[in-house]
């Protein structure tokens, strides 16, 4: 059963010198690793946007990234390719990681951040095109997270979902 969660207790923002990366540990090596000594490089060179969840402002909870990225058409399903321009790529946000400190696990941290990235992406979609949100899930445990949340995965790519901006849209009406 999944405790109850304040959402107003936590805080999602760019990832800044106050919060504590060292401290931070999700059980995945390469998670830790990005966010403790990758992550901000990225963000200076602007190849990544980084953003934390924290209770405290400084102790991390969870992260995610965006950056921009295209799918090829052909790699979307037929039903949703058809309701696109013919174009051979169309814009999209990469996911690219998205972990919860096992200090947080089982609060829904995840979701506030899948949330936060929905409304992230949609806002931006207005001004610079992104037809949805793309994420490879790493393992099992990642993808069955993404299918709760309605992700489809790519047909030749199980491991690659994505979440078309016209869901998020009808999501936040």
């Amino acid at each position: 059963m999944k405790e109850e969660r304040d959402d107003s207790a936590y805080r999602i923002e760019p990832l800044g010198d106050r919060h504590a990366r060292a401290e931070f540990s999700c059980g995945v090596e390469a998670l830790d690793r990005y966010l403790q000594k990758q992550a901000g490089q990225d963000m200076a060179k602007s190849v990544a946007a980084v953003f934390v969840i924290t209770a405290d402002g400084s102790k991390i909870a969870g992260f995610y990234t965006l950056w921009a990225h295209v799918v090829s058409l052909a790699d979307l399903p037929g039903d949703v390719a058809k309701k696109l321009p013919r174009y051979p790529n169309v814009p999209a946000t990469l996911l690219g990681r998205l972990a919860v400190s096992n200090d947080f696990r089982g609060r829904g941290v995840g979701e506030l951040l899948l949330l936060d990235a929905f409304r992230r992406v949609l806002k931006n979609s207005r001004e610079v095109a992104s037809a949805a949100i793309v994420v490879d899930a790493k393992d099992d445990r990642a993808r069955d997270f993404y299918l709760r949340h309605d992700f489809i995965p790519l047909p030749a790519q199980p491991n690659r979902l994505f979440y078309p901006v016209k869901t998020i849209e009808k999501l936040f009406r």
